[in-house]
């Protein structure tokens, strides 16, 4: 994929300083762009890199006044940050349009796919499944019976879907993760052992949703674990049976969420953070990374913190302030208790 500077001042609205025949054909940063490459300055400390690198192109603001001379080809444009980020999406645009069968992979004579879909090498697609347009099932992905797909669906290598799962429209699922497997759902006996609770529920994902890399979204025992429109997830979070995830809640790697929880809308989780099971969280919270909920939130918009959590994020931040003075605290302790002792002495 190569582009003339020429090409992306048109598409980026921008004026062409130098070479408009120059080719890239590929994004860096500028302080490692080498020939061939396109990047560029927005913050002024990196001004430093632009008479030096070997990129053949930079993009800049209107308003930038090189002091030294340059050697690759400028693009103007109203804002470097906004353009380079319009670039950046084309190109992954680009990088990712597949189409077409590969072979061998399997799609049951029951199933159906929309329009313009792409189905990888090694992918099963299985009986009674149905996708939308513009689905793009890469290698190795595993979709079961019944499941049901909208229409521009991304499925990373090595997903995996479990049967009578729903996946929305413009939904991303990144390498590894795990829909719908099943919930930990196990009775205790009177000999110790467990008797496993059939999880016989599904895991809805709606519209815009994105899935992580190692991510597991557990499917309910009854009804569905739901992850609603517009939520971002991390890599490698555990979503236990029955969870609710509230609309554009974005929560942060690493962190667990216990079965039946209720997370409202707009949340923002850090990572690590824990919570048992059958609470709720209020929307609009914001949790500290690490923390540990184990109670619900009721008060929206409020942001929270601590293990277990505290009533206030700013009270949990003091005393994780004072814990780190408490060794010269304790150095002061002693030597009052010196004093003390001192003083004991004269008045005996």
């Amino acid at each position: 994929m190569q582009f003339t500077a020429h090409e992306i001042s048109l598409l980026l609205n921008g004026t062409v300083e130098g070479d408009p025949q120059v080719t890239v054909s590929r994004l860096a940063k500028i302080e490692e762009a080498t020939a061939g490459s396109i990047s560029f300055l927005a913050n002024p400390k990196y001004e430093q890199y632009l008479y030096s690198t070997d990129a053949s192109a930079v993009l800049v603001n209107n308003d930038f006044v090189a002091t030294e001379p340059v050697k690759a080809t400028l693009i103007r444009v109203d804002n470097a940050y906004s353009a380079i980020t319009v670039l950046l999406e084309r190109y992954n645009t680009i990088k990712l349009n597949k189409s077409g069968i590969e072979q061998p992979s399997f799609i049951h004579p029951t199933a159906k796919l929309g329009d313009d879909c792409y189905v990888g090498a090694f992918a099963y697609i299985g009986p009674g499944a149905r996708l939308g347009k513009k689905c793009k099932i890469y290698p190795n992905v595993y979709i079961a019976d019944n499941v049901v797909l909208g229409d521009n669906v991304t499925l990373f290598p090595g997903v995996v879907v479990y049967f009578d799962c729903v996946i929305g429209n413009n939904v991303i699922v990144h390498s590894g993760a795990i829909i719908g497997s099943d919930g930990f759902g196990f009775a205790p006996n009177p000999d110790g052992t467990y008797s496993k609770i059939a999880q016989i529920g599904n895991v809805v994902l709606e519209d815009d949703v994105e899935i992580g890399s190692n991510t597991t979204i557990d499917r309910a025992t009854m009804g569905s674990t739901i992850i609603h429109k517009g939520a971002k997830l991390d890599n490698l979070l555990q979503i236990a049976h029955n969870v609710e995830i509230g609309a554009n809640t974005v929560i942060a790697a690493q962190t667990g969420i216990s079965g039946s929880t209720k997370v409202g809308d707009n949340c923002v989780i850090g990572g690590q953070v824990g919570m048992v099971g059958h609470i709720s969280v209020a929307k609009g919270s914001q949790i500290m990374a690490k923390s540990g909920i184990n109670k619900n939130i009721t008060e929206e918009n409020k942001k929270w913190g601590g293990i277990p959590f505290f009533s206030a994020y700013m009270e949990n931040m003091r005393i994780e302030a004072a814990v780190s003075h408490l060794p010269a605290l304790e150095k002061k302790v002693l030597e009052l208790e010196k004093v003390i002792a001192e003083l004991r002495k004269d008045v005996q």
